[in-house]
């Protein structure tokens, strides 16, 4: 892996300080990789019409891959919660060490993965990923012992690690700030649409009578294969990034690139920046969205493995709790529609997410408020409601996109976040433990308060995102005072600085989503 050293101001890289005047010379050796097709200079200018007709064709495609992907990781990942009422010879501690197994794998591959996949094609890479664990999925059916699928929950986080990442930086790198989360919104919406459609499968599954293979082998050999077929697709169909985008004439491209000039996000960059990865680590705003994560991702991973159970502890049958969770998917699913295209319409972040907490500060009091009193459908709008906290995970998939810059801290920070998520599921399969079933009372407390905490750091991750775009306004201000730059001037600088592969601090011209 080469490394590149470089840390030096924005104004010093690309200034020419003799003329006072922006200058004409950029460093492209260590650029994004569409300098080699667009340069420095806006090379083209496209109406607004085109850019609209050109968003519609990568609206097309480009989703609809991401969407598809999405639908198999969820639907794999939370595969167990159904396998868990459906025969599956695991109970009690053993249960939640399998649970655990799979954010393991997750946690001690991420930061690989990510790295390997900036040293490949990111789309190729992606897809060989999914072809992998659909074998390892359809193996489930085959583990004879605790031990084997230990193992092979292990090798599926593993495998499913790179997709999130992967995911973020394709949508960073085909559409504008704000169009992003609405685009993450629609594969995050998968989520919510699994929970429906694993619902239905798994209940119609649930009537065969085991006399071939037991109803779990099955759900593990359909989604296994299902999981293979959209790993080919992806190799086929889904670009790496606007410049080897092959659905697209060479114009389109070059008309892709420019429409993000004005992010100042930047695309893609094949070489190890060390002196990024170390700001990601040293940047506060990193660990707070590292903590957001984290509180976010405790409950996921209590609930996407615990849910089934909890819903059958109301009174209701194995078959009824199956088909029980499609309303749940589905209000998931809306909410994370909302919130997605909540966070575009009005430029914004953190307020999406606390649309989400506050359904599930809601539910989880009612669950506890109302245990033993015999209110089935009472807790069963409860378990709705608390699921609504899983779309704020899409909006901070959205905020790493909007407000990270350089390839490099890109990819580190989206594999901390991932590392987070993955930790904060491991703990959440801790939170709901044999001894406190079949009411699970502590996990849902730690639900609620979980929740509480994240509504605050919200407010104040918004606050130090407006308190930073403000610095940079009076940064651009002084230059501009001192150089004696016009407006034109200063919008040549700002167009030259987009695909310079320079992080956010570094680029006084890249401004924060709230």
């Amino acid at each position: 892996m080469s490394v590149t050293h470089r840390k030096s101001s924005t104004e010093d890289v690309l200034t020419d300080e003799k003329s006072d005047r922006p200058s004409s010379s950029i460093d492209l050796q260590h650029g994004d990789e569409a300098l080699r097709l667009i340069g420095v200079e806006r090379s083209a200018q496209f109406s607004d019409e085109y850019n609209a007709k050109l968003r519609r064709k990568m609206d097309l495609l480009i989703p609809p891959i991401c969407a598809a992907v999405y639908f198999t990781q969820f639907l794999d990942k939370t595969s167990l919660n159904y396998a868990s009422i459906m025969g599956l010879p695991i109970f009690g501690q053993r249960y939640n060490l399998v649970s655990l197994a799979f954010y393991l794998g997750f946690l001690v591959w991420e930061f690989p993965t990510v790295y390997i996949s900036q040293r490949l094609r990111l789309a190729k890479y992606l897809g060989a990923n999914i072809v992998a664990w659909g074998i390892i999925l359809m193996l489930h059916a085959a583990a004879p012992t605790f031990q084997a699928f230990f193992a092979l929950r292990f090798l599926l986080g593993m495998c499913e690690s790179c997709v999130a990442p992967s995911l973020i930086l394709i949508i960073g790198m085909f559409y504008k700030k704000n169009e992003q989360a609405s685009r993450i919104s629609w594969f995050y919406v998968m989520n919510g649409l699994t929970s429906v459609f694993g619902g239905f499968v798994a209940y119609g599954i649930s009537f065969d009578n085991g006399r071939v293979l037991a109803p779990f082998k099955i759900i593990y050999i359909l989604l296994g294969g299902l999981a293979i077929l959209v790993g080919v697709c992806v190799l086929i169909w889904l670009p790496d990034s606007p410049v080897h985008a092959k659905f697209l004439t060479q114009e389109e491209r070059i008309a892709a690139l420019e429409r993000l000039r004005d992010d100042q996000g930047g695309t893609e960059n094949k070489t190890f920046k060390k002196y990024q990865m170390f700001e990601a680590f040293t940047d506060i705003r990193t660990w707070f969205i590292v903590l957001s994560t984290l509180l976010t991702s405790i409950p996921n991973g209590g609930l996407s493995n615990f849910s089934a159970l909890i819903v059958k502890s109301f009174g209701y049958t194995s078959k009824q709790t199956l088909i029980l969770s499609a309303p749940g998917g589905a209000i998931g699913a809306l909410t994370t529609l909302f919130v997605g295209w909540y966070s575009d319409k009005k430029n914004e972040r953190m307020l999406p997410i606390v649309f989400c907490m506050v359904p599930t500060i809601i539910g989880s009091g009612m669950l506890i408020g109302l245990n033993g009193s015999g209110h089935k459908g009472a807790l069963l709008f409860a378990t709705y409601l608390i699921g609504m906290f899983g779309s704020s995970l899409s909006i901070i998939y959205a905020y790493n996109a909007s407000n990270t810059s350089g390839y490099t801290k890109k990819a580190t920070v989206n594999a901390m976040t991932l590392v987070a998520f993955s930790v904060g599921n491991v703990i959440g399969t801790e939170i709901f433990l044999p001894q406190d079933a079949p009411d699970y009372i502590p996990g849902k407390i730690a639900i609620m308060v979980l929740m509480i905490v994240q509504l605050f750091l919200c407010f104040v991750l918004r606050w130090v995102n407006l308190h930073l775009n403000k610095k940079k306004e009076a940064q651009v201000a002084e230059l501009k005072a001192r150089k004696g730059w016009n407006d034109a001037d200063v919008q040549r600088e700002r167009d030259r600085h987009a695909f310079a592969d320079l992080t956010d601090h570094e680029n006084i011209y890249f401004v924060y989503t709230a």
